[in-house]
C-alpha cells in the first residue's frame, strides 16, 4: 500500500537524519484546538511527529534550578528538529503534497502554556508515548528527556495509534518539581505556580528563556 510505502520513506529518512521518534497522526478531531488559520488547515489531516533525545550529561547538571548549558542545548536540539522538519517539508512537496512545519518552540502565550498547537498532545496521538503528571510528553524508553516537533500535511500516511501506557506509581517529578507545580494526574498541574518558577529563573539570569528541566531530568524513563 502506497500509505505504507510512503511512512517507511519519510520514517527512514527522518532516522537517518538523526530523530530518535517518528510517528504519524490523525489531526482531524483536534484542528480546532490549534492556533492557525482554517484556511491554512482545511486539507491538512495529519501531524508527523518528530522526537530527539536530550543529552544525559547535559541533563545530569540539573538539580533544583536549569542551568546555562541546558538551556544552550535546549535551543540547540529545537534549531536540528526544525531542520529536519524543514527537509521532511521539502520531501512531502516534492511529492505533490502540502506540508506546515510548527516550529519545535514558538510560545504564544507563556501564562498559559500555549503555542500555535501542543506536539505533547501530537505525539501522543502519534503512539510517541503519554502525558505524565509532569504534563510533559512521557516516552516509556526516554522518560521526558526529549525535545518535540510536528509537521502538517494531506500526504497519505499510515496512522500510528496511542499508546496505552501510563506513569503507575511512580511520582518522582512531583517530589521534585521547584515550584509544586505537579499533582496525581496531568490534569492537576498548575500552570501558574510553574510561571512564577520559570519567571523566577529569568530574573536569577539563570536563563535567557523560560525554561526548568528540572522533572525532564528526573524522568528518565525505563
Amino acid at each position: 500500500m502506497s500509505k505504507n510505502r510512503d511512512y517507511a520513506l519519510l520514517r527512514n529518512f527522518c532516522l537517518k537524519e538523526g530523530v530518535d521518534l517518528f510517528g504519524v497522526a490523525d489531526i482531524n478531531g483536534i484542528k480546532d484546538e490549534f492556533k492557525i488559520s482554517p484556511k491554512t488547515l482545511q486539507n491538512l489531516d495529519k501531524a508527523v511527529c518528530l522526537g530527539s533525545i536530550l543529552s544525559a550529561a547535559v541533563l545530569s547538571e540539573i538539580e533544583a534550578l536549569p542551568t546555562r548549558l541546558y538551556f544552550h542545548h535546549y535551543k540547540i536540539v529545537n534549531s536540528f528538529l526544525d531542520q529536519v522538519a524543514l527537509k521532511l517539508c521539502n520531501i512531502i512537496q516534492k511529492k505533490g503534497y502540502s506540508a506546515l512545519a510548527i516550529p519545535a518552540t514558538q510560545i504564544i502565550d507563556w501564562e498559559k502554556n500555549t503555542a500555535h498547537l501542543s506536539h505533547r498532545r501530537l505525539g501522543a496521538l502519534a503512539g510517541l508515548g503519554w502525558i505524565g503528571r509532569n504534563n510533559l510528553l512521557v516516552n516509556e524508553r526516554f522518560g521526558s528527556q526529549f525535545r518535540l516537533v510536528s509537521v502538517l500535511t494531506n500526504m497519505p500516511l499510515k496512522i500510528d495509534k496511542p499508546v496505552k501506557n501510563g506513569c503507575g506509581n511512580c511520582r518522582l517529578c512531583v517530589k521534585i518539581c521547584p515550584a509544586g507545580a505537579i499533582g496525581e494526574a496531568a490534569a492537576d498541574f498548575d500552570y501558574a505556580r510553574c510561571f512564577e518558577k520559570l519567571k523566577s529563573f529569568q530574573a536569577q539570569r539563570q536563563v535567557e528563556q523560560f525554561v526548568c528541566g528540572v522533572c525532564v531530568n528526573i524522568c528518565k524513563g525505563k
